[in-house]
């Protein structure tokens, strides 16, 4: 015979309401009775039947999570699986299961995202990346859907709930350091046009370089899919140049290890021959040899902040939205090489 919640409520001294709050996670329901109540579902071996639930409080107890391509590309970045580590770990905590999307197109992807909400599968969607225009991102606004972005929305951003790092402040740090070990000809290689986060990365880069008073060249811009054969890419245009760059600013870990291999495939060398720093620090960056330096903006507390975000919008449809900005930090490895006069023979 099936377990029932009264054969839980029994064993564990309380009413079968209170089982029922403890399934739910209510915030009224103390620690100790809620430590009880669930050693009495372990022990009897009682499972909440989640879909008669929904059913009840037309909750799915699920979470959208939008891939920004097909599956196959989104999982060679080791980006995304740290995200989705840290949009797990949060929904686990408050007992969420998630609802993964991809698509080959952005009408895929867009079919995929309506297909949620009209059917209900999901209480709120998490998009992991921003494009300059995106019509999901509009169909979720006039469908008053409950969604967060990983990533800075491009208009109206103070009207979205979204989690971020400062790209434009973190790109012109990136580039300001170069400069201050004597590099002058750098230059950028970054992800689409169409994503925001290449966006604020390009314009932190150019203003750190008219801010110190250096040509900006269109030529040393580079941009290609975040893919390690953009890499290769990238590197072969830039060093076909009359006067080649002596650094590279790299919007991500694996296009910068895909230059750094086709660098080495020519016989040049990091960062005697060419400096690279890059974002993201993916564990891969640290085992790279020489070791990658680069910006580590916290990958998985991007992911655990947009759940915490969005479970806030589901819980409180009227409550204003949120923004929160995830630290970062540069991360010193051995990619780069002090070129100034000053330190010149020192490394």
């Amino acid at each position: 015979m099936a377990v029932t919640i009264k054969d839980v409520a029994k064993l564990a001294n309380v009413a079968p309401s209170t089982v029922s709050r403890v399934i739910a996670n209510n915030p009224r329901i103390s620690e100790e009775t809620k430590r009880r109540v669930r050693e009495a579902m372990d022990y009897l071996g009682y499972h909440p039947n989640f879909n008669a639930r929904s059913l009840a409080n037309k909750s799915t107890q699920a979470i959208g999570v939008i891939m920004p391509s097909s599956a196959d590309k989104v999982f060679q970045n080791p980006f995304f699986p740290e995200v989705i580590r840290g949009i797990s770990t949060k929904a686990h905590e408050k007992g969420y299961s998630l609802y993964l999307s991809t698509g080959a197109t952005e009408e895929e992807m867009f079919e995929g995202v309506v297909g949620m909400v009209q059917g209900r599968r999901v209480d709120g969607i998490v998009l992991l990346y921003s494009r300059v225009e995106d019509k999901i991102m509009s169909y979720l606004q006039k469908q008053k859907f409950p969604f967060a972005v990983v990533g800075k929305p491009y208009k109206n951003s103070e009207s979205i709930t979204h989690v971020d790092n400062d790209n434009f402040k973190a790109a012109k740090e990136v580039t300001e350091y170069l400069i201050s070990l004597g590099h002058r000809n750098i230059a950028f290689v970054g992800g689409s046009q169409e994503l925001v986060v290449t966006v604020d990365r390009l314009t932190g880069y150019e203003k750190a370089i008219r801010n110190a008073g250096i040509s900006f060249h269109d030529e040393y811009v580079f941009q290609e899919e975040f893919l390690k054969e953009g890499g290769h890419e990238a590197v072969l245009e830039l060093l076909s140049l009359k006067k080649p760059p002596t650094a590279l600013v790299v919007s991500d870990d694996l296009m910068a290890l895909g230059i750094m291999s086709k660098l080495d495939e020519m016989g040049l060398s990091v960062p005697d021959d060419i400096s690279v720093i890059s974002f993201n620090n993916v564990m891969l960056s640290e085992y790279a040899r020489p070791p990658l330096s680069s910006v580590d903006i916290n990958i998985f507390k991007l992911g655990y902040e947009a759940v915490d975000c969005l479970l806030d919008l589901i819980s409180n449809p009227g409550i204003s939205p949120r923004r929160v900005t995830v630290p970062y930090k540069i991360i010193k490895r051995q990619t780069v090489k002090d070129t100034s006069v000053e330190s010149q023979g020192t490394r």
